[in-house]
């Protein structure tokens, strides 16, 4: 088979997730953890680690586009910039995703790295939330359940003048002031880094740095890597080809669609134009994690404490595979790479995240102190 543009593509972002997956698990990057530690014992270290990344996202890409070299206005997957701002399904898709991934331990991310370390339990999440995405990219349930009343709610922003959902597009649509996308970034990055390496515990905390550091970094690259000068070669080279491959555009790292195309292909697996950008990286991260779990020898088997922990998981893996694709992204995929665009929808998803797991983790709480 012929090595084509498309496959260096893929092999890139697999590699690229590869490196993710090895570092998220010997660093413990988790935005679920990183919630939890702050929620029930007031640690931040890993919730800055989490802003870390989402600083050097969003910074990378402010260069990127300050040196024209990608062009996210653009069509990209998913549509961060979009006008059409479709509020209520940003924060109710949040909601079910933060109470997710808190019941199944992990975010999306989080329960690919569990994998390649052995547990079977995050083995089940991944198949149950492929399964619910699937549904929700691929049937007509999305259609049937949630369109007919999320639509008609959207704002169209292009009505107050906002070429975008960014929020400098969205000021100058309500002030008139344009030239406000590089300084409105780099004020929230420069805050962001100020907040983060306050904190002398950060600073000393080498996982923290480089989990954060290394993540954000990857986001960075998945944009270069689509929207940049070899990416704009991917999409004129699909544009020729007889056969062009599924979701030939310019995107970053996201996992919860990555999940329904997934399942769609291993229901086709001869059609390898399904094997996109998300499959790459998903699979990327379970081999970079296992990997890493097999040369320090930590691998480890873990399978279910009770019935209870498994209609928990399975509970929490459906919230994750419906809430994900509603939000249009999971922590990763809005809470770093969303925000990175300075899109309002996947600020306002993020914060639904934040505020679904956290309301969670204290019903969690309180039951748990109920029972004893």
């Amino acid at each position: 088979m012929e090595f084509t543009l498309h496959h260096k593509i893929l092999l890139s972002a697999f590699v690229i997730a590869a490196i993710m997956g090895a570092v998220a698990n010997k660093t413990s990057f988790c935005t679920m953890g990183a919630i939890s530690d702050w929620i029930n014992i007031g640690d931040k270290g890993r919730l800055r680690a989490w802003l870390l990344a989402i600083a050097i996202a969003l910074g990378g890409v402010l260069l990127l586009e300050a040196f024209g070299q990608i062009n996210l206005s653009s069509a990209t997957f998913p549509p961060y910039r979009t006008t059409n701002f479709a509020w209520l399904r940003y924060l109710l898709g949040g909601l079910m995703f933060g109470a997710g991934m808190t019941l199944a331990s992990g975010c999306g991310n989080k329960t690919l790295v569990r994998i390649g370390g052995g547990n079977l339990k995050s083995l089940l999440v991944l198949a149950i939330a492929s399964v619910m995405a699937y549904l929700m990219l691929w049937s007509s349930f999305y259609n049937t359940v949630f369109d007919h009343w999320l639509s008609p709610l959207t704002i169209n922003l292009g009505s107050i003048g906002a070429k975008s959902q960014t929020l400098d597009a969205i000021l100058t649509g309500i002030t008139g002031i344009s030239g406000l996308h590089f300084i409105l970034g780099g004020s929230i990055t420069l805050g962001l880094l100020v907040y983060i390496f306050i904190s002398a515990d950060f600073r000393a905390s080498h996982d923290n740095l480089l989990g954060g550091t290394v993540i954000g970094l990857a986001i960075v690259a998945g944009w270069y890597l689509t929207g940049g000068p070899l990416g704009a070669e991917w999409k004129e080279w699909a544009g020729m080809t007889d056969a062009p491959p599924v979701r030939v555009q310019t995107q970053s790292f996201t996992f919860i669609s990555a999940m329904g195309d997934g399942l769609r292909y291993l229901m086709s697996p001869s059609d390898f134009g399904l094997i996109d950008f998300g499959i790459a990286a998903l699979t990327g991260v379970i081999a970079g994690s296992f990997l890493y779990s097999v040369l320090t020898r930590q691998f480890c088997i873990e399978w279910f404490a009770s019935a209870g922990d498994f209609v928990s998981h399975a509970i929490g893996a459906a919230l994750m595979g419906i809430g994900g694709v509603l939000a249009m992204g999971c922590t990763i995929g809005q809470g770093i790479t969303g925000v990175s665009t300075l899109a309002l929808g996947s600020l306002l998803a993020l914060a639904a995240i934040i505020a679904g797991a956290a309301v969670t983790m204290k019903l969690q709480y309180w039951r748990i102190m109920g029972a004893s």
